[in-house]
């Protein structure tokens, strides 16, 4: 895992991007994307917001290659609360295993649960570390 700073995404169309998600669904079975990456990719791809209710609604609350170079990574059930640690190793464990799958060389994944998440990089750094290789950039803001 690599540590780098900048903006998420200028490495669209040049990496995979990971959305930090949550698993909550509204009326029109959209999945819930209100802040941080996940409004601003829900802002940039109309309809990206449907496309991963569906997922979410078919198959729970899941890392899902969105398309685009797009990928959700679940970081809470509850976009109002905290993000849970247990659940973004879950979401490590199943990125690797989709990586592997497709072939990807780079995947660009924010500090997930670390902005509006509510949890401190210090104790999400190594639940990461413990399974990203050096085809994970992990990105911070400038």
């Amino acid at each position: 895992m690599q540590e780098i700073r900048g903006d998420l995404w200028e490495f669209h169309g040049r990496a995979v991007i990971a959305v930090t998600t949550c698993g909550q669904l509204d009326r029109r079975g959209e999945c819930v994307m209100l802040r941080g990456c996940a409004r601003q990719a829900r802002d940039r791809f109309p309809g990206l917001a449907g496309t991963l209710g569906a997922l979410i609604l078919a198959g729970g609350n899941h890392v899902f290659d969105l398309g685009d170079g797009i990928v959700s990574f679940p970081v809470e059930d509850d976009p109002f609360g905290i993000s849970d640690p247990r659940l973004i190793e879950r979401s490590c464990r199943e990125l690797v295993a989709l990586a592997a799958r497709e072939g990807w060389r780079r995947i660009v994944v924010p500090r997930p649960g670390c902005g509006g998440g509510g949890l401190e990089w210090s104790g999400v750094r190594p639940i990461l570390g413990r399974h990203f290789d050096d085809r994970f950039l992990v990105i911070s803001a400038d």
